[in-house]
């Protein structure tokens, strides 16, 4: 799970993609949310800090088709799944809630190359743009060179 796809499943429950499953997932966001804090402890004795997501969340109801925000929702929830074992395992479970949302918006990437042997560039990941192979770049424009100096331009010439 990564920010993006999770910033586009929730951006898309959050939009109403999905009536009934979208309002069941939200209210299960909203409920990770506003889990308590818990945090692994580092090997000096201290807690990463973490923050708690309130802000991005009420940030994304505000602009609920705003993808930077749910993006930044989504990247406060990893983190908090990295500092929290359990908060982690109930992400988890939301994600696999999730999967009917997640595949009407095509949020599943897989990668696959088998067999045979590859020449080339290969281009794994989602939602590409502006990508070209085997084109070469257009070489760059000169000006008419000028006629050598001290000849006059013929006027027989072309």
């Amino acid at each position: 799970m990564d920010p993006v796809a999770l910033g586009a499943v929730l951006l898309a429950v959050v939009t109403g993609v999905s009536e009934a499953l979208g309002g069941q997932l939200w209210a299960g966001v909203v409920s990770l949310i506003r889990r308590p804090l818990r945090r692994k402890t580092t090997s000096g004795g201290n807690a990463a800090p973490v923050q708690s997501g309130e802000a991005e969340l009420a940030a994304l109801q505000q602009t609920p088709d705003d993808r930077e925000k749910a993006v930044a929702l989504a990247e406060v929830l990893l983190a908090r799944a990295e500092a929290d074992d359990g908060f982690r395992q109930a992400l988890a479970s939301w994600w696999e809630q999730a999967e009917p949302v997640r595949a009407s918006i095509g949020a599943e990437t897989r990668n696959v190359i088998s067999g045979g042997t590859r020449h080339g560039p290969v281009l794994m990941g989602r939602d590409f743009s502006n990508v070209t192979f085997g084109v070469s770049p257009a070489p760059p424009v000169r000006p008419n060179p000028a006629p050598p100096a001290g000849r006059p331009n013929d006027p027989d010439a072309g």
